[in-house]
């Protein structure tokens, strides 16, 4: 059983080895739940086992109206289910490429010859059991309801996961697809439940430099413009699960009141080169503040999916990069694989979204964090690599095969919804 805490300004209240908490007297923003927001870099430290009172690392708990419930001092503590390990687990998967008539070819990795062994692992929190994905309890939470995927293809393949997942129990229809499969609408008619996919780079306005009339793959970013392909569209979704993060590693130029302040990766002495942690951050800013005033999407609850890095190793896309280990990372060599510098893109998210939480607390406004950046850094087995309909021997290390470790974000997400 996941027990539910109460927090006042979010803060924990220390006393002896047992969590006590205070609920403000009104409060409208319902909260699932909060990591810590200190500015420590080591994935290790951070992740590891560790008392919460003693080291205020996370929480899990929800805050309401409702000011005459406190905590029983005798409570167990809260568990959180983002900390945790990959165990073995030989239990066979919800479904596979026989099963599941959405999944897309190039997430097919058993199709394409990648050994199965990388299907058997199990995430395990540290203090508590995650349930495995029910199809029926989800669609049950969803019931009458709409639910969005906002952000890049990693956004669709957390979509395609769970149309796969879902499909065990009923048969989507597809009600829209165009022809980059980046936006896409499926209906489940028995339970009236539509899921969505809209596509965005960045959150925020992001146009492509043109030059001499060929796209250069450079991207001029508007820091403080939200972008319009999803945000225009919020209004009747009750659950919007946004993410991005992976299109900022490339040469990019950062706006902000329209005019140009800096860049990533441009090389260009005249101009600030900020990196990608700054540019995430302040684009999730936006995105959120956006949220947090909009009118049309009073009753929509916002899931934040925390980034999840590449496992290329020894280049990239097109310069040889690969990913070919067989099970997951172990802590250390996640940090040899750049893990420093995805935990700090994963700091930054998360530390944005506790402002909005705090600026909306007064506001009928619901925030929940997915942070699945822990889990997804170990498992650099997961990936198409090789192993999928490629191009020029190009290897794919940022996508998740179907089924695979992805279907994780799901089973979390469904635990959030029924919360």
């Amino acid at each position: 059983m996941i027990k539910i805490y109460k927090m006042d300004q979010w803060m924990l209240i220390k006393k002896s080895t047992i969590c006590s908490f205070i609920l403000p007297s009104v409060i409208l923003c319902t909260v699932i739940v909060l990591h810590n927001l200190n500015k420590s870099n080591s994935f290790t430290s951070i992740t590891q086992k560790q008392s919460l009172t003693e080291h205020n690392q996370s929480a899990i708990y929800q805050v309401t109206n409702d000011n005459s419930q406190h905590v029983n001092a005798n409570e167990e503590k809260a568990c959180d289910l983002f900390v945790g390990k990959w165990i073995r687990d030989f239990k066979e998967s919800n479904y596979n490429n026989w099963t599941c008539p959405t999944l897309p070819t190039l997430k097919n990795c058993l199709k394409h010859g990648k050994d199965s062994d990388y299907i058997y692992w199990r995430w395990k929190p540290d203090n508590c059991e995650l349930p495995r994905f029910d199809p029926s309890m989800f669609l049950r939470a969803v019931q009458r309801k709409k639910l969005a995927f906002i952000g890049d293809s990693l956004a669709r393949n957390q979509m395609e996961s769970l149309l796969c997942l879902l499909s065990q129990l009923e048969t989507p229809v597809n009600k829209h697809r165009d022809a980059d499969d980046k936006f896409q609408t499926w209906y489940f008619p028995s339970h009236d439940f539509t899921l969505m996919v809209m596509w965005t780079e960045f959150l925020v306005v992001g146009n492509e430099r043109i030059v001499n009339g060929t796209a250069s793959n450079a991207f001029d970013i508007h820091l403080d413009k939200v972008n319009g392909n999803w945000s225009d569209k919020l209004a009747g979704i009750h659950y919007a699960i946004i993410s991005s993060g992976n299109w900022f590693f490339r040469t990019n130029y950062l706006y902000k009141g329209g005019y140009l302040i800096g860049c990533i990766y441009c090389r260009d002495s005249n101009l600030t080169d900020y990196g990608p942690v700054y540019a995430i951050k302040n684009a999730l800013s936006t995105s959120l503040g956006f949220i947090s005033k909009c009118k049309e999407c009073e009753e929509m609850v916002t899931v934040l999916r925390t980034y999840t890095p590449s496992h290329f190793e020894h280049g990239s896309w097109f310069d040889g990069g690969y990913c070919n280990r067989t099970q997951p990372l172990s802590e250390s060599e996640v940090m040899s694989l750049n893990g420093r510098h995805a935990w700090r893109i994963r700091e930054s998210q998360v530390e944005e979204f506790g402002k909005i939480v705090q600026s909306v607390e007064k506001k009928k406004k619901k925030f929940v964090l997915l942070d699945v950046s822990k889990a997804m850094m170990l498992r650099a087995d997961g990936h198409p690599g090789s192993h999928w309909p490629r191009v020029r021997d190009v290897s794919d290390c940022l996508h998740w095969c179907l089924p695979g470790p992805v279907d994780l974000w799901n089973e979390l997400l469904m635990v959030i919804l029924n919360k």
